[in-house]
């Protein structure tokens, strides 16, 4: 019984909004993000360079609790769904959350749209999301 009270007065000690699913973190003001390279329209080859660009916002790794900061998440064919969720992980949602402002990713030959979303210290888009406007490039 002892072992379950020590847990227990351990997780009473962290704040409940860290749990909660949907908390969000509001955006800097003027905060913007955006694809620097590819450009739209582009052919390029695999694997691709994609750099980020950022403004009005600090670029900090998954974790860090400063005012007015977050990281990229690569949006690779999809969208923003769940703007109250942490980002997904998968080969569809690319985290950066070491706070890299660039990546080198594998792509299919094809038509793809890729797209930043900027995440806060749990991955979770801001309040309004900090997003760019998505870039459709060819891999040949």
């Amino acid at each position: 019984m002892r072992p379950a009270i020590a847990v227990a007065l351990v997780a009473l000690s962290f704040p409940v909004a860290a749990w909660a699913d949907g908390e969000r973190t509001p955006a800097p003001v003027g905060a913007k993000v955006f694809i620097i390279e590819p450009a739209d329209g582009a052919t390029v080859s695999s694997p691709v360079t994609v750099k980020f660009g950022a403004e009005n916002v600090e670029i900090a790794p998954a974790g860090t609790d400063n005012p007015n900061s977050g990281h990229h998440h690569l949006l690779i064919d999809a969208e923003a769904s769940d703007v109250n969720s942490a980002v997904p992980s998968d080969d569809h949602h690319i985290h950066y959350g070491k706070g890299q402002t660039e990546a080198s990713i594998a792509l299919t030959p094809g038509k793809h749209t890729l797209q930043l979303l900027l995440g806060d210290k749990n991955h979770i888009p801001h309040d309004p999301p900090v997003e760019s406007k998505a870039v459709t490039i060819t891999v040949e």
